[in-house]
């Protein structure tokens, strides 16, 4: 059996379907449709090819199993419940704390070593870094108006991403003052 866990890209759309899988048996477009109405518009959802192939993957590694269902008026679909090596590999995952380290940042990377080649100016990359997070945080705030008021997990998630994004801003402003202090 495959495990899941190190690699956080794969288990950020295998995890969410087998703690959907958790409450019941369900079909792919159900478990996308599922997600967008948790998670709200603020989250970047997987197209629908991308939650079959991952459906498929799991089937595979032995956490999930699908059955044809046969229908009347339409194709047949593959209505998938969740093993107990998806049920443990789900517990495995609740029971791990998150440590995503900003210490491995491409933006960090990039101010440091924009000295060594000259071809950037590490006071630019940090306006330039900053518009990005004031853009962002913009659009966040447009989300979040246009959000279902009713959807608190939603405006959860957009909370805490303005909120990570206030602090890199705080952070690129000490960035600023440090290199500006050294010049």
């Amino acid at each position: 059996m495959e495990h899941i866990g190190p690699d956080r890209r794969t288990a950020r759309v295998r995890l969410p379907l087998l703690a959907l899988l958790a409450r019941g048996p369900a079909h792919g477009y159900e478990l996308k449709q599922d997600l967008e109405q948790l998670l709200g518009s603020a989250y970047p959802q997987p197209n629908v090819g991308q939650i079959y192939v991952t459906l498929g993957r799991l089937e595979k590694s032995g956490l999930i199993e699908g059955e044809d269902v046969t229908q009347s008026s339409r194709p047949n679909k593959k209505v998938y419940h969740l093993t107990e090596a998806g049920r443990e590999a789900l517990r495995v995952w609740f029971e791990e704390p998150e440590d995503e380290p900003r210490v491995r940042d491409e933006f960090f990377m990039k101010l440091a070593l924009a000295p060594q080649t000259g071809l950037a100016d590490q006071i630019s990359l940090i306006n330039q870094q900053r518009r990005q997070y004031l853009n962002t945080m913009r659009q966040l705030s447009r989300l979040a108006a246009a959000e279902d008021r009713d959807n608190r997990i939603a405006h959860l998630l957009i909370e805490g991403a303005m909120l990570h994004l206030q602090a890199d801003l705080d952070w690129l402003e000490r960035c600023q003052e440090e290199l500006e202090e050294s010049e």
